[in-house]
């Protein structure tokens, strides 16, 4: 066990499992515990090193719930399977801190937490969006500095979205929320890049601008662009929601930046290393009426020198899936993942996670990423 402080819950339980943060809500304790689990958890705040977590491990360990801010990679997995390890989640949807293959090599199921985090990320999105294209950080460090004298016609004067256009980077769930809520909400044009077609998400587009048109309205619109750059050339307001992998690190760099308009507002809730944070530094220096949104950053915790000086991005740390509703349902979600295999259950093989939130869940693991690559049975309804 690491120098860190950690607490124990059910300790007579037979299957030891490892959680490496203090988790919201008391359920995932009773998940556990009807697994038959003794829980040990780290209180301290900090993030864990890979040696604390291996010494957290041990000699026995039957499970394992990891936060996104860790490396799981071949040593921990190596390390965990011979404390007889059966069983790991992420308490998270993406999981690119985890090497699945190395996982999967040492017989190792991952869990994630898809679902719960959809429509909470794309609100934070569009808070960012918001809180940059009108300036309301700008304005509140005003208010509160007592600079406001009187109203004036051009004091902070920002961006009107309506019937603008969008660009979505990265379709999936949380972007398709997005697109939607920017569509439907402030009848915003949609753009978006992906390498599947969306049709559902055309399709509501399509839906929408229809019930606009019969209602005497301009309708909405969608594209998918073909390529990142077009989508960057036409877009008044580009969110990213892309997966992080070798494809998207620095996806938007100094020339793609170059190509944004010069008023151009860019969000992003995905992950920090899909920005080229020092091009994009240099990129808003150069153009104050550029403005950005962002909740993950290339470093984290840590940002780029200069980044915090200016007044034209936007920066909240990491609390895109911060709702209580979500946090307590992902620690669910990550709970029935290693009950679930140490139960012998299944993994569920269907993209609604939402029965596991409630009460009688199926006897399945609601999400295990490598299911098939392990040759795992599968459940279906």
């Amino acid at each position: 066990m690491s120098d860190k402080k950690w607490r124990s819950h059910n300790p007579s339980g037979s299957n030891r499992v490892v959680v490496t943060k203090e988790l919201p809500g008391d359920r995932w304790f009773e998940i556990l515990a009807q697994a038959d689990c003794k829980v040990e958890i780290c209180t301290s705040t900090d993030i864990l090193s890979v040696e604390e977590i291996e010494a957290a491990i041990g000699d026995q360990c039957d499970g394992a719930i990891g936060q996104l801010t860790e490396d799981w990679g071949e040593r921990l997995f190596a390390a965990f399977k011979a404390a007889g390890g059966k069983a790991y989640s992420n308490y998270a949807v993406g999981y690119n801190n985890v090497d699945v293959d190395a996982a999967t090599k040492h017989g190792i199921p991952v869990g994630n937490t898809p679902g719960v985090l959809t429509e909470t990320t794309a609100e934070l999105a569009v808070a960012l969006t918001f809180a940059a294209a009108r300036r309301v950080v700008e304005a509140d460090k005003f208010m509160r500095g007592g600079h406001y004298k009187s109203w004036l016609p051009t004091l902070f004067l920002g961006e009107l979205f309506w019937h603008k256009t969008v660009g979505v980077i990265g379709a999936g769930r949380i972007g398709t929320a997005y697109a939607r809520m920017m569509a439907e909400g402030h009848k915003m044009n949609v753009i978006y890049y992906d390498i599947r077609q969306n049709k559902a998400l055309e399709e509501y587009i399509a839906a929408y601008g229809q019930l606009l048109k019969a209602q005497g309205e301009k309708p909405v619109s969608y594209r998918r662009a073909e390529s990142v750059e077009e989508l960057l050339r036409e877009a008044d307001l580009v969110s990213l929601h892309p997966v992080l992998d070798e494809t998207t690190h620095h996806l938007i760099n100094a020339e793609r930046l170059a190509l944004m308009k010069d008023n151009a507002i860019l969000v992003n809730t995905s992950r920090g290393q899909v920005i080229d944070e020092t091009a994009l530094i240099a990129h808003c220096q150069k153009h104050p009426n550029f403005r950005v949104g962002l909740d993950v950053f290339e470093d984290e915790p840590e940002m780029k020198p200069g980044l915090s000086k200016l007044d034209n991005v936007v920066i909240v740390p990491h609390i895109a899936s911060a709702t209580i509703w979500t946090r307590e349902g992902m620690a669910t979600l990550a709970a029935s993942n290693v009950a679930g295999i140490l139960k012998g259950y299944p993994a569920w093989h269907d993209q609604d996670v939402s029965p596991f939130l409630r009460g009688d869940p199926p006897k399945a693991a609601p999400s295990i990423v490598n299911a098939k690559q392990l040759s795992f049975s599968l459940y279906t309804r």
